[in-house]
């Protein structure tokens, strides 16, 4: 039988994120970057039967995917066909890097087409455009005027069709040199003007940073009305597990680029060997067999309803 996943449909899997926070507590995501990547990641499954709650489709990893750099500069349009390849692939969330968002016009029409094709979450990060990825310096001069920001947040939530997508504000503070008081009044900004949840970001390799900002956070939940998720990205300091990171209060975890920077290395591996061999028997025993690729993407599947029909 075709694959049927009920949560593939838009208006089922639009507001699973909501739901799932609700009612089944923190999730953790995996980044996607392609079909494959994410079928890979759905179905993943640990020896204790722990599987990954949905998708982060990173901006990083689907630049790097097209050979491009990680500068802003992947045109929406060609993102959504990506997005739309790994919504197509998979039945849980999906959660999109939107990097700044660009202009407030061009935002609002992304999220629109984010929206229709049932994507859980939208994160949007506190840099003015064009971004420059956070690792490689970002500086304080080159983080958004926090009241622009919080326009961009209403315009973008007024653009929205239904209150099912979840908008996230991204903090730049800590990674461009700020302090803890200055994510804090960012937050409390973001928050007002209506963000759903608050991604807390770092580059240090001591979780020291956004376990304070975590502990300081609470104050802000007990101001509001209602419950603000609290999203981080452990990649620097990757050394931190997410049950512990679950128990500092963070409501979100990702796994943000993993699966492509695993892929880099592999086929860099392999190309060196076949030049170096001159033959591709030396590469049995490290790469997947062409059948698993079949049975992976749905061949075998297909072949066999086609011999009932």
């Amino acid at each position: 039988m075709f694959e049927k996943k009920k949560n593939s449909l838009p208006e089922n899997r639009r507001g699973e994120l909501r739901r799932q926070l609700s009612e089944q507590g923190p999730i953790v995501l995996c980044e996607a970057h392609n079909g494959l990547s994410t079928m890979i990641s759905e179905n993943a499954v640990s020896t204790t039967g722990e599987t990954f709650d949905g998708h982060w489709v990173s901006s990083l990893t689907c630049s790097a995917s097209r050979g491009l750099p990680d500068m802003e500069i992947y045109v929406a349009e060609r993102r959504l066909e990506m997005i739309e390849e790994i919504c197509f692939s998979s039945g849980k969330i999906v959660m999109v890097d939107a990097d700044t968002g660009g202009d407030a016009v061009c935002l609002e029409y992304f999220v629109r087409k984010l929206e229709m094709l049932g994507v859980s979450a939208v994160v949007v990060e506190d840099k003015r455009h064009p971004k420059r990825n956070s690792l490689d310096g970002t500086e304080l001069d080159h983080l958004e005027d926090p009241a622009v920001f919080a326009r961009k947040i209403s315009r973008a939530k007024s653009a929205m069709a239904t209150d099912e997508m979840m908008f996230i504000s991204r903090l730049e503070s800590l990674v461009a040199g700020g302090d803890l008081s200055d994510a804090l009044a960012r937050a409390e900004s973001y928050i007002e003007a209506g963000t759903d949840g608050i991604m807390i970001h770092s580059k240090s390799s001591n979780p020291d940073e956004v376990f304070a900002f975590a502990e300081a956070f609470k104050k802000l939940q007990e101001k509001s009305d209602r419950h603000i998720p609290l999203m981080c990205v452990p990649t620097t300091y990757n050394n931190v597990g997410v049950h512990e990171l679950f128990e500092r209060g963070f409501d979100i975890i990702v796994h943000a680029n993993h699966l492509l920077r695993a892929a880099h290395l592999a086929m860099s591996s392999t190309c060196q060997q076949l030049l170096e061999s001159g033959m591709s028997g030396v590469l049995d025993n490290n790469i997947a067999p062409v059948k698993e690729l079949f049975a992976q993407t749905g061949y075998y599947a297909a072949i066999e309803r086609d011999t009932q029909i």
